[in-house]
């Protein structure tokens, strides 16, 4: 009977530790995804730097910027449509190199 009474405590003890290792680990995945999505905040197409409205007129001839975002960092997202109607968001730095993030 004592046996049995401490391998049930055991095994108690056991799940416990790994349920809040768990919850520890997703916590800190949601703090992560938070943070990467706030930063840029929309701007008029005009306000873009003229090396990335050259690069995208460059490297998309047939593109159409929609809409345009900035961050802290000197970095832009910029909404595209195709002639084809297709779409896309592409980032880039101020100098219009294309970047991924």
């Amino acid at each position: 009977m004592r046996k049995l009474f401490f391998a049930t405590v055991l095994s108690f003890v056991g799940l416990t530790a790994i349920a809040q290792e768990e919850t520890a680990e997703l916590q800190a995945d949601e703090t992560t995804v938070a943070t990467a999505t706030q930063d840029f905040e929309e701007i008029s197409v005009s306000d873009l730097p003229e090396a990335v409205t050259a690069a995208v007129a460059k490297d998309y001839p047939t593109a159409t910027v929609n809409k345009a975002y900035k961050n802290a960092s000197e970095q832009y997202k910029l909404e595209l449509s195709l002639e084809d109607g297709t779409s896309g968001t592409l980032y880039a730095d101020a100098e219009g190199n294309w970047i991924e993030i």
